[in-house]
């Protein structure tokens, strides 16, 4: 870390000297303005970016130099999430229907990017959509929403025995991922173009809160799927009833300490954030007496119930870190 004193001149006016380096770097000339926002913490964030809007940015990818179209998927995801705002992709000789499928996957998957033009040899993507139109705190409402109604519906399945709502459930994963890769995207583009905050009207740190609670309720869907994936196994065998009401019993206190949290989040009420740590030992010693019940159980219908009352126990503990990422932003927002 350089340091470097503030000087005064003209009786009134602060200045300090900028680090040479920096300035040719980023190529820096005389008169150029740059940009400065106040953080909340009480530091000065400098930057040449002083547009409020996204800067273009284009990535290619050539398919000949990738060995299978999977690989490509995860490729188009990762230069979404950077923040690329038009991506080309390319084939030396005539582009397979594979990789065609790929593309279309990909504009299902993701929030934004359309097929603007297409030829035998290339396909261009733009992403449409405006990152600032969609604020993170609607995003996290709307993933809490999607997770909690998957939660109660996989729940209902097993109380009525109906195989097909846990099929629906699992089907509605992608949601889930679309709206995460979304948030981090936002959150990306912030960190490169710091005047974007002021648009967005949020600050760094409360992105950064936003992007690891997304990151968490993204998780905790996977484990409702996982839940979801097994729960045909008991729909179809006898299982006794008191172990199925405890499987409800442990997934409603599971679902509650869930929704505890998120509600903490939006109320910033650090104090029923610090609630959700007591509920979760009352699930952890819930979940161990289900899961000796459980060995009474043979093949199969035990190991489902394991995987089941595991998730279960998971998805209490991802809502406890919503609950530490909570107060800890809550804590830094009062210094």
């Amino acid at each position: 870390m350089e340091i470097r004193r503030v000087q005064l001149t003209g009786g009134s006016s602060y200045i300090i000297t900028l680090p040479k380096e920096w300035i040719k770097s980023l190529h820096i000339k005389k008169n150029d303005p740059l940009g400065i926002h106040i953080q909340s913490d009480g530091t000065l964030l400098l930057t040449p970016k002083i547009t409020q809007e996204q800067l273009p940015k284009v990535k290619e990818f050539d398919v000949s130099r990738i060995p299978k179209p999977t690989y490509l998927l995860q490729l188009l995801i990762g230069a979404y999430i950077s923040g690329y705002t038009s991506l080309k992709i390319t084939s030396p000789s005539r582009m397979s229907t594979a990789t065609r499928n790929v593309i279309r996957s990909f504009t299902q998957l993701a929030i934004g990017p359309e097929v603007i033009e297409e030829t035998d040899t290339s396909i261009i993507l733009k992403d449409l959509h405006n990152p600032t139109e969609m604020p993170f705190d609607r995003t996290i409402k709307r993933m809490h929403i999607i997770v909690k109604g998957m939660n109660e519906d996989v729940i209902r399945a097993l109380e009525t025995k109906d195989t097909t709502l846990a099929e629906d459930v699992i089907s509605r994963d992608n949601d889930i991922d679309r709206l995460h890769w979304f948030v981090a995207r936002q959150y990306n583009i912030l960190l490169q173009n710091a005047s974007l905050t002021d648009k967005m009207n949020i600050t760094i740190q409360m992105a950064s809160t936003c992007f690891l609670i997304s990151r968490i309720i993204e998780r905790i869907g996977d484990h409702v799927v996982r839940i979801a994936q097994n729960t045909p196994t008991l729909i179809h065998s006898n299982l006794d009833r008191k172990i199925i009401r405890k499987i409800l019993t442990a997934n409603t206190l599971s679902l509650d300490i869930f929704n505890k949290s998120i509600s903490s989040f939006f109320k910033k009420d650090i104090k029923a954030s610090n609630e959700t740590f007591e509920s979760l030992v009352k699930l952890e010693l819930l979940c161990e007496e289900i899961n000796t019940l459980a060995l009474q159980q043979k093949g199969i219908v035990a190991i489902s119930i394991g995987y089941i009352i595991e998730s279960i126990r998971r998805i209490g503990e991802y809502a406890e870190d919503i609950s530490e990422n909570v107060i800890n932003y809550l804590v830094g927002e009062e210094q």
